[in-house]
């Protein structure tokens, strides 16, 4: 349970760090976040330049922030995570290994854990390392932690990257086209400049200039142009400017040796010596393929250019409308493939895999996002054949009920690992013709999609660790305080109630532990199932921690209360089968109402905390909040702190009540009580400190106290000369009995007084919460010389074959049963089966709370040894006790 708590927490963490993707400081927060998370002394991130530099671009170190630097990447463990592309470990020893790196030895770091940061195309732009300057073991949290933050890192990296690719190449493209009006113009008008270009052109390809070819008698290869040719070229370009075409001018060069060699801007360069040039054509050519190329580019470049200015959630949707958009197409989405969850066909019964869109557009509008299963679906033949074209006869159905798509192109998405996890894909309600520039277009923009795509299913991933319950799949505590809070903003503003219910599954902790956690766990599982499907409309569940769950209903009626607790009561009490056990279970439920109850989040929910509280104590199980109660709390509070202040500074008494024979009537023996008297409060009662004690962890050094105390008691008795019949007996917690070393603990605490002289008092349910180790002790205590009485007898479970292997010297019958043994039957029959279990057993019987001589008879007639009770004296301080017992000594003495 904690180790899942703490996963929780440090992904929470780290989903608030990696949340401000695109935000100047998204490096600086990581860091930061990273270092904490970790545990870390040192934490860097950095890209790697061209020249094999690496320059940080954020750096965490000894709890503060440091200045970005620059240093060399070979020679450092940096170079084998960036060259290896691999996680890269170093548990300790790193300056040895690394002796030249002079960054190590300013940091004084002994261990290393480095990852590349890669781009979309599995290319490494970076890497992020933490450092520690003692020995570092790399769990599987950290190692997920890690991976986590290197993608998103890796992503953030190639993003800011591609955006001043893009940057550049629309600068580029701006500059083209501020100069492309007075191009096409002079293409147009100019016949001398016309000639002019494709003279350049010729000397580019050819080598040489013009005046050093016919011997000089020229000046430009345009003059070698033939008249009728030079018009020729020139209609030609002013065509192709005019239709606003690509165009080429291609050379056709004439050799004294009568041959004719084509060139051209990606030929292979023929150049022929000075003289043997007779004559240069030049003509226009249409290029396809290059215009389709070109075509290509500028598509992606307009879909980068606008998915990575606006960074955030609507990425995909602007990529998808983007991509409708250029390839003229009806409909698009980009969806996610989900193998967790399962559609199952109700005719065949067969699972399917489950598409989940991510972003549909279509008619030009954004759809809602919805989920379908695969089989049978386009998205089927996409997975099968990774790029599929139908280009007429398409039965796909358009998203949003638009109709019927008669062509569409998709394209598969899938993971660095090769693995499909999602579709690209566009639809038109026209036929179409081979469309290579639209596969084209998805085909280049499908890797950055995927990887996009992968890196927001990590994020979605590390928000379901951060704010998911693992064992349940419910919403956390985290979640759950965060819907809280915006459930009661919307009941401010729109001014109606808020029901708060907190529900404890009762004796859950008994099954967990008799049964494994195992069975605890199915049992969770299996009642936050029932108790999901119960929820009414609006109403949210979650499971907080252990065996405490809560829901939060909206817009709740007075009247309402009682509907929704007999509603969770119905869901958590149907028998649940597990194997061959069957568990059914009870709730306690505690609620508050806002506003009746209380006005801010923190508030209600500390008044449905302390409503369950009440609701535990109760047998209903259920309790309403009431103003009361948090008087009561506070007084528990209150009790609490000053009663571990009494106890630390000695405040506390003992009080001494006498065990009798009862046969005789002489004095046996007595049984010390702790009393406490406040200097505000006054006396307060054991029935309210003890149990207090016990819940809130003060009953050990309680316990410890009375010891000391009573020997401290003892001890001056003796030296008064009195010593005490038989022995005193002392109570112990069941806090207290689960120490193996019981026996030893309290001969250090009563040093000084021989173990004959103690007795030991425990209570029966507790001698029955653990009874091997009970057996254990009390043999322990035994061999140490304590007697062992087993207190308020008959009111617990116990086994007859436990009790036989008890070490217990005396029963004690409770006070319940001989309070009413005059007038019934029924508890008479109960004490004188004890006695005679206990005779059978070889024990003494010892009852408590006799209050009438009627009783102390009966009970001696029945064979009991001992009472004790207000018939024979109230507790009384040491100095009153001993004065009554020295008086009944002179009248023993005296008859």
């Amino acid at each position: 349970m904690q180790s899942r708590m703490e996963a929780e927490e440090a992904f929470r963490q780290l989903a608030e760090g990696l949340g401000r993707s695109g935000a100047p400081d998204f490096y600086d927060t990581l860091v930061a976040r990273l270092a904490t998370i970790l545990k870390v002394d040192h934490v860097l991130v950095a890209r790697v330049t061209e020249d094999a530099m690496v320059r940080t671009q954020a750096v965490w170190s000894h709890g503060q922030p440091r200045p970005n630097i620059t240093y060399p990447l070979a020679g450092t463990p940096c170079e084998i995570v960036v060259v290896g592309e691999a996680t890269c470990h170093y548990a300790e020893g790193l300056q040895a290994r690394f002796p030249d790196d002079r960054l190590l030895r300013q940091l004084g770091a002994v261990s290393y854990l480095g990852l590349p940061l890669l781009a979309a195309d599995e290319t490494p732009l970076g890497l992020l390392a933490v450092l520690k300057n003692t020995p570092m073991k790399a769990a599987g949290l950290e190692k997920e932690v890690l991976r986590i933050a290197a993608v998103q890192a890796g992503a953030e990296l190639g993003r800011s990257r591609a955006e001043l690719a893009v940057k550049e190449s629309e600068r580029r493209l701006d500059t083209l086209l501020n100069h492309l009006p007075g191009m096409a113009y002079r293409c147009l008008n100019d016949r001398d400049w016309t000639m002019r270009v494709v003279s350049q052109g010729a000397q580019a390809l050819t080598g040489y200039r013009a005046e050093e070819l016919q011997d000089n008698r020229v000046t430009s290869y345009a003059a070698l142009i033939h008249p009728a040719d030079r018009e020729r070229v020139f209609e030609e370009v002013q065509a192709a400017v005019a239709r606003r075409a690509p165009f080429r001018v291609i050379y056709r060069l004439h050799h004294a040796g009568g041959d004719t060699r084509w060139m051209w801007e990606q030929g292979q360069g023929v150049f022929a010596a000075a003289g043997e040039l007779l004559h240069l054509e030049g003509f226009i050519t249409d290029i396809t393929e290059q215009h389709e190329a070109q075509r290509v580019q500028e598509a992606v470049m307009q879909v980068a250019s606008t998915v990575t200015t606006r960074i955030g959630d609507d990425y995909f949707h602007q990529l998808v409308s983007t991509l409708v958009e250029i390839l003229e197409a009806d409909a698009g989405f980009i969806a996610l493939l989900d193998s967790s969850r399962p559609d199952v066909d109700p005719l065949s019964g067969r699972a399917s895999a489950t598409m989940s869109m991510v972003s549909v557009v279509a008619e030009g509008q954004r759809l809602d996002n919805y989920a379908y299963a695969l089989a049978g679906t386009s998205c089927e033949q996409i997975l099968g054949e990774r790029e599929a074209m139908v280009q007429d006869g398409s039965t796909a159905r358009l998203p949003g009920g638009a109709g019927v798509a008669r062509a569409w192109i998709g394209r598969l998405l899938d993971n660095a690992k090769g693995e499909p996890i999602g579709v690209v894909m566009v639809l038109y309600r026209r036929p179409l013709e081979a469309n290579a520039f639209a596969t084209s277009v998805l085909r280049i923009l499908s890797t950055g999609a995927a990887a996009e795509l992968e890196r927001r299913r990590d994020h979605r991933r590390m928000h379901q660790l951060a704010y998911t319950d693992g064992t349940t799949g419910l919403p956390n505590r985290v979640r759950f305080m965060e819907e809280l809070m915006r459930l009661r903003q919307e009941a401010e503003k729109g001014q109606h109630p808020l029901l708060l219910l907190l529900l404890d599954i009762r004796r859950f902790k008994e099954i967990n532990d008799l049964h494994g956690h195992q069975v605890g766990d199915q049992l969770l599982s299996t009642t936050a199932g029932r108790l999901a499907r119960a929820m009414g409309p609006h109403e949210v569940l979650a499971r907080l921690s252990g065996d405490e769950f809560a829901v939060l209903v909206p817009q709740a009626k007075a009247s309402g209360l009682e509907q929704s607790i007999r509603r969770l009561q119905a869901a958590v009490s149907r028998p649940i089968e597990l194997g061959h056990r069957s568990f059914v279970l009870e709730v306690s439920i505690g609620s508050a109402r806002y506003p009746r109850d209380a006005v801010t989040p923190g508030e209600l929910f500390k008044s449905a905390s302390i409503a369950l509280y009440h609701a535990k104590q109760q047998d209903g199980g259920t309790c309403p909040f009431d103003e009361s109660m948090t008087r009561a709390l506070q007084r528990r509070q209150q009790m609490t702190e000053r009663l571990s202040a009494a106890i630390s500074g000695q405040r506390l008494e003992l009080h001494f009540q006498p065990q009798v024979d009862l046969r005789t009537g002489e004095l046996v023996g007595a049984e010390a009580l702790c009393r406490w008297h406040d200097e505000a409060w006054g006396w307060v009662s054991p029935g309210e400190f003890i149990p207090l004690a016990e819940e809130r962890g003060l009953i050990r050094p309680l316990g410890d106290w009375v010891l000391q105390a009573a020997s401290r008691q003892m001890a001056a008795w003796r030296r008064e000369g009195m010593a005490l019949p038989g022995r005193l007996s002392l109570n112990v917690s069941a806090q207290q009995f689960v120490d193996p070393q019981l026996a030893e603990h309290i001969a250090t605490l009563t040093r000084g007084i021989p173990a004959s002289a103690i007795g030991l008092e425990l209570t029966e349910s507790d001698f029955m919460r653990d009874p091997e180790q009970a057996v254990g002790i009390t043999h322990a205590l035994r061999e140490a010389g304590y007697a062992l009485a087993i207190d308020d007898f008959g009111t617990g479970y116990s086994s007859l074959s436990y009790l036989r292997r008890f070490s217990a010297d005396a029963l004690k019958i409770d006070i319940s049963f001989v309070r009413e043994m005059l007038e019934s039957h029924h508890d008479r029959a109960i004490i004188q089966t004890i006695i005679a279990m206990a005779r059978t057993l070889g024990m003494k019987t010892v009852a408590e709370g006799v209050e009438t001589q009627e009783q102390a008879e009966a009970l001696a007639g029945m064979g009991c040894e001992q009472a004790q009770g207000y018939h024979y004296g109230r507790p009384l301080p040491a100095a009153d006790f001993t004065a009554a017992w020295a008086r009944a000594m002179r009248r023993e003495a005296a008859g």
